[in-house]
């Protein structure tokens, strides 16, 4: 194997920890930053820097806001429909969903799925404070768009099932969505069919 300095085998395995990127492609990006006389690898350094340093979460739906701010723009936003809360996994969610131009109300992001096998429990997710909303807001309608893959599903029966109580309606995205797919990548009209097409759970 070739020797090569720390250095550059540092950032190729920092690359490679990265979803969708294999060492091959690790070892391209390296080597264009290595190679490229222009600022670049100084302006990603400085944008990999300040998405941690300048980007906090929204203390109501845990979306990505900026430091400093305690609600995100969705959540300061007193347009949007104040009775519908939509559930999504991730902060990468929203903005899929805010691309499609269906959907007006409020999010809450869990920040994972459940999954007792990879050892992720209800404690281990945003669904406590979940929980607490609904109870004291004055939410119409939760609609559960987690993704539609075993986990997904888990966490949308286990969501369902403690909802019970608070007499809310309760829908998921329609099965226009593939089974096993992720929201990222669906295209806008199949998220508008799905929005659209909602069902009671």
């Amino acid at each position: 194997m070739a020797n090569i300095p720390a250095p550059v085998q540092n950032l190729i395995d920092a690359f490679s920890m990265l979803p969708g990127i294999g060492p091959r492609t690790a070892s391209r990006l390296t080597f264009f930053l290595l190679k490229n006389n222009t600022d670049i690898a100084q302006k990603l350094s400085t944008a990999l820097m300040n998405l941690k340093t300048e980007t906090a979460l929204c203390k109501e739906c845990f979306n990505i806001t900026l430091a400093g701010h305690d609600l995100c723009a969705i959540c300061e936003n007193d347009q949007r429909d104040q009775h519908e809360l939509c559930v999504v996994e991730t902060p990468m969610d929203v903005i899929v969903l805010e691309q499609s131009g269906g959907y007006f109300g409020k999010y809450h992001v869990l920040h994972g799925l459940l999954s007792p096998i990879e050892g992720i429990n209800p404690e281990d997710i945003r669904l406590a404070p979940l929980f607490e909303r609904v109870a004291t807001g004055d939410y119409k309608e939760v609609i559960i768009a987690t993704n539609p893959s075993m986990e997904g599903d888990a966490t949308a029966l286990y969501i369902r099932q403690r909802l019970e109580p608070y007499h809310v309606r309760i829908t998921r995205l329609a099965r226009g969505l593939p089974s096993g797919g992720e929201l990222e990548y669906a295209d806008q009209n199949t998220l508008l069919r799905a929005l659209s097409g909602r069902q009671e759970m």
